[in-house]
């Protein structure tokens, strides 16, 4: 008999301790956004994919086509080519892919350039099904990845 009225207790108690959980939650506010008409602010810290930083005059990049970065990538998602026209101070860049499926974010590639060419973005939104998406050509300016 006792058991029955332990279970009983216990059972009480509980759910009294699950109510004020409900009440103190029930008034505080969401922590939800409404996603395609809300958008999250990011931390400064966020990393998304690669881009190339550009000069103020002219928008060229900074690239020199030194290849640092794409030594120093683990995954080989950076292929990048360049070419040094007759009479200039240095390579111009002609090629810079990346391979955003096998990028895993770890910031090597902006590490090991010594120029400052390059930067992580703030796109988060690159939901897609097709892995041609993710095969970025970062040298076209103002290009949309989606």
């Amino acid at each position: 008999m006792w058991n029955y009225f332990k279970l009983i207790a216990t059972g009480s108690w509980s759910l009294a301790v699950g109510m004020w959980i409900v009440l103190r939650h029930a008034f505080k506010r969401p922590v939800t956004v409404q996603y395609p008409y809300e958008s999250v602010r990011l931390p400064a810290r966020y990393r998304g994919h690669i881009e190339l930083k550009r000069e103020a005059a002219g928008g060229q990049p900074k690239c020199v086509a030194c290849l640092a970065c794409q030594r120093a990538c683990p995954s080989g998602c950076i292929a990048l080519d360049g070419v040094k026209p007759e009479g200039a101070p240095r390579k111009v860049l002609t090629l810079y892919t990346l391979n955003f499926t096998t990028c895993s974010l770890c910031g090597l590639c902006v590490e090991s350039c010594a120029f400052d060419a390059l930067q992580f973005s703030k796109d988060y939104n690159l939901a897609s099904v097709r892995k041609e998406d993710y095969q970025m050509d970062l040298l076209t300016p103002g290009e949309k990845h989606s």
